[in-house]
């Protein structure tokens, strides 16, 4: 039999959410990733299979063409392939419009967001994304991409680059209103969005960056948003249950859990879709579902990410499934999280932890550890410090943080002679050698971890002044590498050992 591909010709009306075409092109979203297509592209085309609108979407890809190429000749087309071990279901969005390589053509993107047709601008960068200085919160200014970008005024190739050059073409042409929306695990990630932003127009000559700044004022909406969805990396076997399920060839389906959701603040400046037909939800507040989020889900699936692939676990379930594992989760979640988090009234603690636990319990999905584990030296930057911080300002040292680090540098950056196994060495991070050559270079472990925090631009400095955390971060380093992660995380259950007592095992030598 033949394979057709994918196109609105040939797939069939109940798996086509949008069942018409676009009216326009209302939104453009930096990040044509996995993501964005399973979540607010799914969003989107339910809202205007209810409420039609010029929300159609184009789809700025950062660097890669091989999604933006595979979508134009699927008609813009694609699907989502919702697994769980009770079976799947594929439904396709159809709310693209358009497609666009930032790395092959940055002026049009430019130009794409100046449009005065565009409405919303949605993110998903990831936190790398937003070239931000861990050690200021603030534009990283010594980096190579941005001081591109600030020279280079035409062709801008960071996300904050593209925003502020787009932004100021709209500032000095029509004026038209538009909203910046990131969806991206930033705490606070509108404020932190229009923060940047407005850096990278600070450095614009007078009376061209006063102006920009005014309008801004006056005419750009940064709202908060949180948004929650597991959304594995693509495979064969998916668009094979695409081709079953919708007996149409699809190259780029995009596996995600059954589970969704996406809270926003009500702030735009120039309309949105009814997103709240596809199950948003909008309020006054978004901090404590960020935090609920950034903390409790995020914090903890690092924590079973670097333990589980350091113990051989190709994926999040198959590492929740070690009993030292899903122990080493519990404790950090409900001890070391839980308390420095607000969890919004709407919200069952009880019930939200168990759906956790289910979540990552999905075997269907087999969402890899690898994939968790990538780019912590820019998540853990969101997820450690303040907990940190809070706890050790009550004179507690949080043993699960200290161990999320330890496991993390054991992935990234081991010690020489200890080898962490593939799945650690199939991390992806901007930081690896860097703290590869501070490992290779310490004469102590403890050394190495203090060199991290104080020289290694992943942790605000504050924290290297907390020796106490330092040293137990370097401790669990060191009982990884000789006696693994389970004895690991069951030295972290087990009482603090006082200052200067021996642990498991004492500080080595590298």
């Amino acid at each position: 039999m033949t394979e057709h591909p994918l196109s609105r010709r040939n797939v069939s009306a109940a798996a086509l959410i949008h069942r018409r075409v676009p009216e326009g092109t209302g939104i453009v979203h930096l990040g044509l990733g996995n993501f964005h297509r399973a979540h607010q592209a799914v969003y989107t085309a339910l809202a205007m299979e209810r409420e039609p609108g010029p929300w159609g979407i184009l789809g700025v890809a950062s660097r890669s063409s091989a999604v933006a190429d595979a979508m134009t000749a699927q008609d813009l087309l694609y699907s989502v392939v919702e697994i769980s071990p009770g079976g799947s279901r594929v439904r396709v969005p159809g709310s693209h419009t358009g497609t666009l390589v930032a790395e092959h053509d940055p002026e049009s993107v430019v130009h794409a967001i100046a449009d005065p047709a565009t409405k919303i601008v949605t993110i998903t960068v990831t936190e790398h994304g937003y070239t931000v200085s861990p050690e200021t919160g603030s534009l990283d200014l010594d980096s190579d991409a941005v001081r591109r970008d600030l020279a280079e005024a035409s062709t801008p190739r960071t996300t904050i680059g593209q925003i502020a050059r787009a932004l100021a073409l709209r500032a000095s042409t029509h004026g038209t209103p538009i909203t910046i929306l990131s969806c991206d695990n930033l705490l606070a990630n509108g404020r932190q969005t229009e923060r940047l932003v407005r850096e990278f127009v600070g450095t614009f000559r007078a009376p061209l960056r006063d102006e920009v700044l005014t309008w801004m004022d006056a005419s750009v909406a940064f709202p908060n948003s949180m948004v929650d969805r597991i959304v594995p990396s693509s495979s064969d076997r998916y668009n094979e249950t695409a081709l079953t399920h919708l007996g149409v060839r699809d190259t780029i389906a995009v596996p995600a859990e059954p589970f969704t959701m996406w809270v926003m603040e009500e702030k735009f400046a120039a309309g949105r879709p009814a997103w709240e037909h596809g199950g948003a939800l909008f309020t006054d507040d978004v901090e404590p579902y960020e935090l609920m989020k950034v903390r409790l889900l995020n914090g903890t699936h690092s924590l079973i990410a670097y333990l589980g692939a350091l113990d051989g676990c190709a994926t999040i379930p198959e590492s929740v499934a070690r009993p030292f594992v899903e122990d080493a989760a519990r404790r950090i979640l409900c001890d070391e999280y839980l308390p420095t988090v607000t969890v919004p009234e709407a919200v069952d603690t009880d019930d939200y932890i168990r759906q956790l636990f289910s979540r990552w319990s999905n075997t269907a999905l087999g969402h890899r550890t690898s994939q968790v584990g990538s780019d912590g030296s820019v998540k853990l930057a969101q997820r450690i410090p303040i907990p940190a911080l809070e706890h050790l300002g009550r004179g507690d040292v949080p043993q699960f943080l200290a161990l999320t680090v330890a496991a993390y540098l054991a992935c990234i950056a081991p010690l020489p002679g200890f080898d962490p196994g593939p799945h650690a060495r199939s991390m992806t991070d901007p930081a690896r050698p860097r703290l590869a050559g501070m490992a290779d270079n310490a004469a102590s472990t403890t050394e190495f971890v203090r060199s991290v925090f104080v020289d290694g631009g992943l942790f605000p400095s504050v924290l290297a002044a907390h020796t106490e955390f330092v040293s137990r971060i370097a401790d669990f380093v060191d009982i990884i590498v000789r006696h693994g992660p389970a004895v690991a995380a069951g030295e972290a259950s087990a009482p603090v050992p006082d200052s200067g007592a021996l642990t498991l095992q004492s500080r080595a030598t590298i």
